[in-house]
Parts: structure tokens; sequence; C-alpha cells
């Protein structure tokens, strides 16, 4: 499987944890030290998407728009989505780069930025 296979795979994964939601696959495919808009800001992310309520966080997310580049060890992703919740809907514009530690992928910095 290439590189840009496994970070499809992991993009669809990622898009499902946001409706599930699963604090755990942030947890481990965020790397402790992630650049995220500029911080460090793993266990904020993580934290957002825990809950208390049986209630999702979003009903809907919808993700368009990938491009993917891969250069080797790492590759950078940029895409857009559409989420949909009972406290919040938008649109985002993402751009990820995931780096292979060992035998698996992890996301060491990105941004997100809102769009019209």
């Amino acid at each position: 499987m290439s590189a840009i296979d496994e970070i499809k795979e992991l993009e669809e994964r990622l898009r499902r944890a946001e409706l599930g939601p699963d604090p755990d696959f942030f947890e481990q495919v965020l790397a402790d030290n992630a650049v995220l808009d500029g911080q460090m800001l793993k266990a904020k992310v993580v934290e957002a998407h825990r809950h208390d309520s049986k209630a999702p966080k979003f009903t809907k997310v919808e993700m368009s728009d990938y491009t993917f580049q891969d250069h080797g060890t790492a590759v950078v992703v940029t895409c857009k989505g559409f989420y949909e919740g009972p406290q919040w809907s938008g649109r985002l514009q993402f751009m990820r780069v995931w780096a292979k530690k060992g035998d698996r992928w992890q996301i060491i910095a990105g941004s997100t930025s809102t769009f019209s």
C-alpha cells in the first residue's frame, strides 16, 4: 500500500472520529509535540473530543477537495470540510502534515481556517 493510500485511510478514520467522537483516535494519531495552528494543542484537541453527554459533537462531517503530496516519510494533506452539529456548524479548510514514525503515521503539524 502506498503512503498516500495509507493516509487516505487515516483521513477517513479521522472524519469518523469527529463524528464519534473518538478521543482515543486523536490521542494516537496526534504526535505529542504536534504543532497545530502554531501551538502545541494535542491535549486540547483530545479533550474537545471527549463528551459527558450521549449526544455527538457533530452530526455531519463531509470532507472534499483533498490533495496529497508524498514527501517520502511525510505526506502533506489539504482538504475542506463541512461540519454540522448542535452547537456549531461551518466550513473549515485544513492542512495537515503526516509523518511516518516507526511503523505508524502521526500528524506532526496542521492548520485550520474558516472559509465561505
